[in-house]
């Protein structure tokens, strides 16, 4: 470990610093107060009293934009209020014992108990049993109120308010919590009603209390580790009150490196990686060790972000879609993920000659529907030919979105919080609840893999067969992907984390630090010149992590298995209210970052280190060529926009350039690609699309290539992994498509079977030159990250089943369609009078098709 300029703050008994490579070092003081100062209220939406009438008052919107306190509020109080209400929860033993607990709280008192509420009283259990709700909903209902959020229950009923225009967009609703019972008083009086219409209304409101009831208790249950639906929002509220503006020390005081003062501080350093694009023979020998691991690892995907920045809809319907179905270069990029998965797989069975099926954990959510389109997706891939039971899809809980100014959850409506996922943090302990590492066992497996859905490049070369490969190999807990840092791009940090405790002894471990928090680390912005965020590498959400590790911490009950929470209110929360208007309100959601866990992963030494530690840790990084690690397709590029990071265009680009990479090592001419300016007007230059089966190695893609040249404008899409290219020219389009790729389907307990090397087809080219008008580069129609393009011209290449297409020593101008049936080998030469020969061979018969060229 590089020896590093070092400064230190006092905070909370911990002294926080940071180091870099010839840089000063930075700090971060938790200790400091953090407490808001009156310009931070905290309110409670309510509504004013007046008598129950069949007026119905329209409000623009039941968000307001600004808060004014009660007058007696005070937010030090609320927090006490809560950790000490949290605390008498946790000392319960029966929920009988909990909900006696919430009836003395002062919140659920005068919501409860309010001599409105014994008037209705009758009224207001026939209203609870028409619903049917039982002993554990109403402790929901009354913990709602507990956390301070009774607006959700009351908001959007019709009730004298006290309206205030805010620029004429929003209206602020304020009054006493007895109100709140005028709109229970209404519903129950419609309820009483004869009128259809009034019933139909009626019924409406009963089924959205149902969707909070579940929401509620799926928050409850799931975070039962740090207090239920009590210990969210107090958790919300404390990440609040640690103003990320706070104010920033200057005067750093030197760090005792003898740690003398009988305190625990913590430092960062840049930290050591294993540089694979460096040291290729052991790149290649780690890579080899995930291939012979492969029966030992299943793959994790966290499926379940809303992906708001993609803003993807279907073209059809209009419904919002996750960013598993985004058609990315001719596919879902949950398709492409299962495509890596299979090559992997193929190349296993090539070197091994037996199948191996990777089972895949897909951690899915509600938000816009994500878990029914992902289902619905397998089931019409037919499972991608893997069967049902080697995938496993777990649905996390959506979370209440909380306003930025206050922690009051935001509501379109009565019943309707405003809910989003609550961050890929929560796979571990979800997939403990859910049974999901025992499943993983089941299948006899030991580590797993982890990526997200959008980046599309992370299964490239040695990459992710590395990491894995050393992580068995090694027996290593937890590894890290990484690689160089864009500047000012948005995401986080790998980082090397030592701690100083006062017993003496000293612990370290590889982690994270997510880009919402570089505030509170006193991170400078990526544009400066002497930022610490260029003395790290990116984190990329790429990880292997053993099970045993990963479940031990996923099954602790306390908030060790929620890691990393954050509260990320620096984006807007958009929703539409139950009146259709659109409303975009700072805010955000208690998140948990997936790669935290590496926070509990830690090793303890009695010594402190100065260099080396990282050998002896049960945490690692990898770290190789950015487009060989991370590009992702996770935000919709703005209209006339010139900037391509993190668009499903700039990931298309860098798919190029690592097929640049491969081609060009194989001595094939091909112009370079440029920066991505240069394209963000006219397109690529050429689309090469390689089916990741073709290798996935690049070592194996190489054989397969050799010679020839493809020119600017030119198009090459290969789908079969049996490939050969001996010098060939082409200058247009050329498309190759196969139905056995890696092999034939067989029916297996009434399942369709992929069977690795069955039947497979297989394409052939020696010394061929291609001609063709190809893509149309003028049209305003092609979307050129789809794979839907407008073409002129292209010699298309189409082999059923088993099929074999052989060119050797010919010239193709023009168009041309070559379409072999199954179990056919087609064979094309030039002929000697200057016409192409096509011969269709099926075992011993053969016919001979001419075609003037």
């Amino acid at each position: 470990m590089a020896q590093a300029t070092t400064s230190s703050l006092h905070h909370n008994g911990l002294y926080f610093t940071f180091s870099a490579r010839d840089s000063h070092a930075l700090f971060f003081n938790p200790h400091k107060s953090h407490r808001p100062s009156n310009k931070l209220p905290f309110t409670h939406l309510s509504f004013i009293p007046s008598p129950p009438s069949n007026r119905r008052t329209t409000l623009v919107s039941t968000v307001p934009v600004e808060h004014v306190p009660a007058p007696d509020f005070n937010f030090t109080e609320e927090l006490t209020r809560l950790r000490t209400l949290r605390s008498k929860l946790y000392k319960t033993k029966t929920l009988k014992d909990k909900i006696h607990v919430l009836n003395s709280d002062s919140n659920v008192k005068r919501f409860f108990k309010s001599d409105y509420y014994y008037y209705y009283k009758k009224g207001f259990a026939r209203v609870l049993e028409a619903l049917g709700l039982d002993e554990y909903e109403l402790f929901l209902l009354k913990c709602i109120v507990a956390a301070g959020q009774e607006h959700v229950l009351v908001s959007g009923y019709g009730t004298d308010l006290d309206v205030k225009d805010v620029k004429g967009e929003f209206v602020s609703a304020r009054s006493s919590l007895k109100s709140a019972l005028y709109s229970l008083v209404e519903m129950i009086e419609k309820w009483d009603g004869s009128d259809d219409g009034e019933v139909r209304v009626n019924e409406i409101d009963a089924v959205a209390l149902n969707s909070l009831l579940k929401i509620l208790r799926d928050v409850d249950e799931f975070y039962d580790c740090i207090g239920g639906i009590i210990g969210y929002q107090l958790t919300v509220l404390e990440l609040l009150s640690q103003s990320p503006h706070g104010e920033k020390i200057a005067n750093f005081q030197n760090l005792d490196n003898s740690n003398s003062m009988g305190m625990q501080f913590v430092e960062i350093h840049p930290p050591s990686v294993l540089d694979l694009s460096q040291d290729t023979e052991y790149a290649a020998q780690a890579a080899l060790w995930g291939i012979e691991g492969l029966p030992s690892l299943g793959e994790i995907y966290p499926l379940g972000g809303s992906a708001d920045r993609l803003g993807l809809v279907d073209s059809v319907t209009g419904e919002c879609l996750p960013a598993a179905m985004l058609p990315f270069c001719g596919r879902t990029l949950l398709e492409g993920l299962i495509r890596d998965v299979q090559a992997r797989e193929f190349l296993y069975f090539k070197l091994f000659g037996e199948q191996c099926i990777t089972p895949v954990a897909m951690m899915t959510s509600s938000a816009k529907n994500n878990h029914e389109h992902i289902t619905l997706l397998c089931e019409r891939s037919k499972w991608f030919g893997r069967g049902r039971s080697n995938f496993r899809l777990f649905e996390q809980p959506l979370v209440p979105a909380v306003s930025a100014e206050d922690g009051q959850w935001l509501a379109k409506g009565q019943f309707l919080p405003v809910c989003k996922p609550g961050g890929h943090g929560v796979i571990w302990k979800l997939a403990y609840d859910k049974g999901v590492f025992q499943w993983f066992y089941d299948h006899g497996r030991e580590g797993a893999t982890v990526r997200q859905v959008s980046n599309v490049v992370a299964a490239t070369d040695v990459t992710l067969l590395a990491m894995a490969g050393i992580g068995l190999h090694e027996g290593k807990k937890l590894g890290f992907a990484s690689c160089k840092r864009n500047s000012g791009a948005t995401e986080g940090i790998n980082v090397l984390v030592e701690k100083g405790k006062p017993d003496g002894t000293w612990t370290y471990g590889v982690s994270c630090i997510e880009y919402t928090e570089f505030d509170k680390f006193g991170i400078a912005d990526g544009s400066s010149s002497n930022s610490l965020q260029t003395e790290f590498p990116a984190n990329t959400n790429i990880l292997y992590v053993d099970l045993k590790a990963a479940e031990h911490i996923a099954s602790s009950k306390d908030e060790s298995s929620l890691p990393g929470m954050v509260l990320n209110v620096k984006k807007s929360i958009n929703f539409v209210d139950h009146f259709g208007l659109q409303h975009g309100v700072p805010g955000g959601r208690l998140e948990c970052t997936m790669q935290n866990i590496a926070d509990h992963l830690v090793n303890g030494f009695s010594t402190r280190y100065t260099e080396g530690v990282e050998e002896m840790l049960d945490t690692f990084i990898v770290y190789n060529h950015r487009r060989k690690v991370t590009s992702s397709a996770k935000k919709k590029r703005k209209p006339a926009g010139m900037s391509l990071h993190q668009t499903p265009d700039g990931a298309l680009l860098d798919t190029i350039r690592n097929a640049y990479d491969i081609l060009s090592y194989c001595d094939i001419k091909l112009p370079e690609i440029e920066s991505n300016d240069k394209y963000a007007d006219s397109g690529p230059p050429y689309i090469i699309l390689l089916h990741p089966a073709l290798g996935p190695l690049w070592e194996v893609t190489r054989q397969k290539f050799h010679g020839g040249s493809i020119s600017k404008g030119s198009e090459l899409q290969i789908e079969v992994s049996e490939f050969l290219w001996r010098n060939v020219q082409l200058d247009g389009s050329l498309i190759v498509m196969a139905e056995n790729v890696m092999g034939s389907h067989v029916d297996r307990n009434h399942e369709s079977i992929l069977q690795y090397g069955y039947r497979c087809a297989r394409c052939k080219l020696v010394n061929v030159n291609i001609q063709n008008k190809g893509i149309d580069w003028s049209s305003d129609k092609n979307l050129y990250w789809k794979h839907d393009v407008l073409r002129f011209e292209a010699l298309k290449v189409i082999l059923h089943g088993n099929a074999e297409f052989e060119a050797v020593d010919v010239n193709f101008e023009g168009n041309h369609v070559f379409e072999v049936p199954d179990g056919y080998k087609m064979m094309v030469t030039s002929g000697s009078s200057g016409f192409l020969t096509a011969s269709h061979q099926y075992f011993c018969a053969s016919m001979f098709v001419f075609i003037n060229t």
